[in-house]
């Protein structure tokens, strides 16, 4: 491996209900004066994967329930948002500090279940995770294929927070022609001793990388392309990071 470059992914549209992501991702490159390359990765933000899908929604259509109600009072929030969050979670791991953390049906423990007010296109609407990213991430892969003629690895991300370190990251919540996991066990460290837990998830890597050129504010940047970076090509989803129960030492 020699370098690898991030490509910001300018001009792309705001995103309606049955856009095409990954058309206007090479549309928008060649637009630019870029053209993608085979082995190249594009980093989505589920932002706009999600408001593709139909995964925006209308605030005043929400009827909060009466847990939502009260949550909402608790935790100082809109009560319609929460009533989102708990539609969008398998549970609540913990609350506090204006801040729900949630399990949600994909297995991913973060703030609000990935409900989204952030570029949701107003204070009326909120976002929510696509129901099976990993299947989102392979229809915009299959969509850059037919535009471009071109094979690359697509990975979804979004924005995380951690709980021993402050600050967000971007990780990887759905991808498609990448094993998100370098496993890494078996092999030598520069003195020769063999390595045992080491496995290096490479998706959520690649998605902070990506979000170097992207950003959340306005710059409007919600792709990138990452180029340079060996893989192995094989097709694993993305929920294969999640960790099972028996091995999480915090639940």
């Amino acid at each position: 491996m020699n370098k690898v470059e991030i490509i910001p992914v300018k001009g792309l549209p705001l995103v309606d209900e049955g856009f095409c992501v990954g058309e206007a991702i090479v549309e928008a490159l060649a637009r630019s004066g870029e053209r993608l390359r085979d082995g190249d990765i594009i980093v989505v933000a589920h932002s706009i994967v999600s408001r593709s899908e139909g995964r925006r929604i209308r605030l005043s259509d929400v009827k909060p329930s009466p847990l939502a109600s009260k949550i909402a009072e608790l935790m100082n929030k809109d009560p319609r948002h929460v009533e989102v969050v708990l539609q969008n979670s398998r549970r609540i791991v913990r609350m506090g500090r204006e801040v729900v953390i949630c399990e949600t049906e994909h297995g991913f423990v973060c703030a609000n279940a990935g409900v989204d007010a952030s570029n949701s296109g107003g204070a009326e609407y909120v976002i929510t995770l696509p129901i099976d990213p990993d299947k989102s991430a392979e229809r915009i892969r299959n969509e850059v294929k037919k535009a471009s003629g071109i094979d690359v690895a697509v990975v979804i991300s979004d924005t995380f927070g951690r709980p021993f370190r402050k600050g967000a990251v971007n990780v990887a919540v759905g991808c498609s022609g990448i094993n998100p996991l370098r496993d890494r066990r078996g092999e030598k460290d520069l003195y020769g001793r063999t390595l045992l837990p080491k496995v290096i998830c490479i998706a959520d890597e690649l998605a902070s990388a990506a979000e170097l050129v992207m950003g959340e504010g306005d710059e409007g940047i919600p792709a990138a392309v990452i180029r340079g970076y060996s893989y192995d090509r094989a097709n694993v989803p993305a929920k294969a990071v999640v960790r099972n129960e028996s091995e999480d030492l915090f639940r």
